[in-house]
């Protein structure tokens, strides 16, 4: 079995060649790196993405990357609502990219070297965000193709672009993803990661995401939570 984690960082953008300097210099640099170049700071997510306009990328989410990006989400949003806030509080004016986002405590669930984020449920989390790109339907075999020619030139291997090629072609088995999630951290996280791949700007994508969010089982407010943290995350590119 290859990796899930490293595929992760990978999807989501950690450790990206040609960035340096502070969290904030940082943090711009993906941004402007995201308009030069989606492969290079979106990685294998922008690749799924990149049929679509207007997408946003995360600013400070690009440069933690991979499963602590979903962690430190994850766990703000349950972090926030657990303390009663509002969820319209999170939604702040200024550019997140002045905000690091702040790995969770170490003996929280949501760390990211917590048994609950394993190897498997790191891969349950790549499979949440391949599914959650094809809910609007706009993923073709003509598009699958160029896709997977993205995936080829980031060199993954042959065993995790086979599974990437395998998850874009078959359809989703979102009761399949559910039961993977057996914890309500990890739940959060599911949904987080999902989230963080789509927005609601279509029917469908919105009809997916309330779908899951149902199937999850969790809490109105904090599915509230989760969209309002990762809506205050991305920036325009």
């Amino acid at each position: 079995m290859f990796d899930a984690k490293k595929l992760l960082d990978q999807f989501l953008g950690s450790q990206i060649p040609g960035l340096s300097g502070t969290v904030k210099d940082r943090a711009g640099q993906a941004g402007q790196l995201a308009k030069d170049n989606k492969l290079a700071t979106g990685a294998i997510l922008a690749a799924v993405l990149g049929t679509k306009t207007g997408r946003q990328l995360a600013g400070n989410v690009a440069t933690v990357g991979g499963i602590a990006a979903i962690a430190g989400l994850g766990y703000l949003a349950y972090k926030n609502y657990q303390s009663g806030k509002s969820p319209e509080a999170v939604q702040q004016p200024a550019p997140q990219a002045e905000t690091p986002l702040l790995p969770p405590p170490a003996d929280s669930p949501f760390h990211p070297q917590s048994a609950q984020l394993s190897n498997d449920f790191a891969l349950t989390l790549i499979r949440a965000m391949i599914a959650a790109a094809k809910a609007d339907g706009h993923i073709d075999a003509s598009e699958r193709a160029n896709i997977m020619d993205k995936v080829h030139a980031v060199d993954l291997g042959s065993e995790a672009e086979a599974f990437i090629q395998n998850e874009l072609a078959n359809p989703v088995d979102i009761d399949d993803l559910v039961a993977a999630a057996r914890t309500e951290e990890q739940k959060v996280e599911l949904y987080a990661a999902t989230r963080l791949t789509i927005d609601p700007d279509t029917r469908a994508e919105r009809g997916y995401l309330d779908l899951l969010a149902g199937r999850l089982g969790l809490d109105d407010a904090l599915i509230d939570h989760i969209d309002a943290t990762v809506s205050a995350a991305k920036v325009k590119v």
